[in-house]
């Protein structure tokens, strides 16, 4: 019998869900909002070729990235306060890709200076984990080129996203 374990369960290091039972559902739901509206909106703006569409995206993930900072707490620099939580977790790939994929394939913007959302995105890029675990900019490129041209049989993610399906 194969048995799932969570972190907390294990009882090492700093646990990614907080103690109380509405934070960690809260937490939950923001992982959902990544799931179903951050990534499928990055792979949209990412794979789209017309430009009108490509700021159309844009928006849309800018829009869906505006929703979750709303609700992290606001002095940070993380999510829920000052240490990395299962929500960063989720998140940090994805901020990763919007400066390494996005930037320069489609131009997305540096944060705001000064902003929330500016704070965030400096604690996960900084925070040691992430850092540890994060390819060179050759990599992402290399990686992430035949979406960025909406190659035919890139992935089935790629298939998903064109065909207006939610991501396998």
């Amino acid at each position: 019998m194969l048995t799932r374990f969570k972190l907390e369960d294990l009882q090492e290091g700093e646990p990614l869900l907080p103690p109380d039972a509405k934070t960690r559902a809260h937490s939950r739901l923001w992982s959902d909002h990544i799931n179903r509206h951050i990534i499928p909106s990055f792979y949209r703006y990412l794979q789209e070729q017309d430009t009108e569409k490509q700021v159309t995206f844009a928006g849309e993930l800018k829009d869906q990235i505006a929703k979750i900072v709303s609700d992290a707490d606001p002095n940070g620099p993380f999510f829920l306060g000052s240490s990395m939580s299962f929500v960063d977790v989720q998140m940090a790939p994805w901020v990763i890709r919007m400066e390494k994929v996005l930037k320069p394939y489609r131009g997305w913007p540096s944060p705001e200076k000064g902003s929330r959302w500016a704070k965030w995105v400096s604690a996960i890029e900084e925070h040691h984990a992430v850092k540890a675990t994060t390819s060179d900019d050759g990599l992402y490129l290399d990686s992430y080129e035949r979406y960025a041209e909406n190659r035919p049989d890139t992935s089935q993610l790629a298939k998903a996203i064109n065909s207006g399906r939610g991501l396998p």
